[in-house]
């Protein structure tokens, strides 16, 4: 076991790393990632319902394209997010993720055709990657090592949070104002405060990071500090075992975010369900998933990571048989809650995990890794959905993808090592 306490001890060799010593900034880094998550969030709701209503898209795989776009070019800028960072500091990255997003509001009020909205979402995705990821890695710089779930859970909270609140007002702006322009508005207005704060009060973290390699201790020989970029990638994605179960694990659990939020509006607008209804249920996942998170990270400091993720992966597969199987109100919001449960006990834990076993000098750039993979999840579950739905129905769709999530745990539980957390 390392000296934990060294990390946090000011001195010669840089700022002091811990939660209370940094909260000022860690909180306004959490403010600034729920702008981040409010900014997604305003597409929850009202772009399923816009494909089929306003540019009469019937196939779902042709309608579920711009969820395919957001997660190719998202699942891009997280891989380059950790190198830019490493290579020119946080900040700026953060910076360049909201002014990508500056257009995005105006291209979806605006935007005249199908593939305005799609192009609309290849900026999103950038923005996303940046921002998002850079957040993570902020955060994880300031906290050190010793209440990196609790970090994370804060984090991923604060951007769920945003996105089912944002998910919910759109929802009732949709359905007094119509699904243009209103509703997207609401993400201008977090673009412009989130640049703003940005800009003028979030401060470089780097540092921190560089402070916690020198007492940093590996778990695992092949993590040392000396690795190239390449080296990160492949033993993120597939040598070490808790890397690569992290991020199969990640990929799966986006991918059936994916199918959640193409499919779910349209299941259940299907339904005879009214928007009202529908961003209640649109807001309830990841309503739950946020505020749930608060607890699940901190929670993985103490008790450790692989059995959380584990557990998360199954109770998901079950939400989402709930919610094949159901045809109301009722037992939806039932399965919403308890999807964003599940969820809640993997994706802070995942982050977590990473930060477990990569090194400080590299750390960035395998989050960036794990995060290509995970929100790699969203192309792969709008195009195995979309497949599966034209094919077969959306119960169908989601019944498979139910099946894939169980498998996902049970893989974390074989390949994942179960103390790497005791030595962060």
């Amino acid at each position: 076991m390392p000296d934990r306490t060294l990390p946090h001890a000011p001195g010669p060799a840089g700022p002091m790393l811990g939660l209370r010593q940094n909260l000022a900034q860690f909180m306004l880094l959490v403010s600034v990632n729920a702008l981040v998550g409010g900014t997604l969030g305003q597409e929850r709701t009202v772009l399923p319902l816009l494909a089929s209503q306003e540019f009469h898209l019937d196939l779902y795989t042709g309608a579920l394209t711009y969820i395919l776009a957001f997660g190719l070019s998202k699942a891009g800028m997280n891989y380059f997010a950790g190198t830019l960072s490493d290579k020119y500091g946080r900040k700026p990255v953060l910076i360049a993720g909201w002014l990508a997003a500056v257009p995005v509001p105006l291209m979806l009020i605006f935007g005249p055709s199908w593939g305005w909205i799609v192009a609309a979402n290849v900026l999103l995705g950038i923005s996303q990657g940046l921002t998002w990821s850079t957040a993570v890695i902020m955060k994880m710089d300031l906290v050190g090592p010793r209440q990196r779930g609790l970090a994370m859970g804060f984090n991923e909270a604060a951007g769920y949070l945003g996105v089912a609140a944002t998910a919910l007002a759109t929802g009732y702006l949709a359905t007094s104002f119509g699904l243009r322009p209103a509703p997207f508005l609401l993400g201008a207005a977090y673009i412009a405060l989130g640049l703003g704060l940005t800009v003028l009060a979030v401060r470089e973290t780097h540092q921190h990071a560089k402070t916690e390699a020198i007492q940093h201790a590996g778990t695992s020989s092949r993590a040392h500090a000396g690795l190239t970029t390449g080296q990160v990638f492949t033993l993120t994605s597939f040598k070490d075992r808790s890397l690569s179960a992290a991020s199969q694990a990640g990929l799966v659990n986006n991918l059936n975010d994916g199918l959640a939020w193409g499919l779910f509006p349209v299941l259940f607008a299907g339904a005879g369900l009214d928007l009202g209804q529908i961003g209640i249920l649109a807001a309830a996942y990841p309503a739950a998933w946020g505020a749930a998170q608060l607890a699940t990270g901190a929670a993985s400091d103490r008790w450790g990571r692989k059995w959380f993720i584990t557990a998360g992966m199954l109770v998901q597969a079950v939400a989402l048989g709930i919610t094949a199987t159901a045809h109301s109100f009722g037992p939806w919001l039932a399965a919403a809650v308890v999807l964003g449960l599940g969820t809640a006990l993997v994706y802070p834990t995942l982050l977590a995990a990473i930060g477990d076993v990569a090194h400080p000098a590299w750390r960035a750039r395998s989050v960036g890794v794990y995060r290509l993979w995970r929100d790699g999840g969203f192309a792969v579950g709008a195009l195995l959905s979309g497949v599966l739905a034209d094919l077969y129905g959306i119960p169908a769709a989601v019944a498979a993808v139910a099946v894939l999530t169980a498998a996902s745990g049970a893989v974390v539980a074989i390949r994942m090592r179960g103390n790497d957390h005791a030595a962060g």
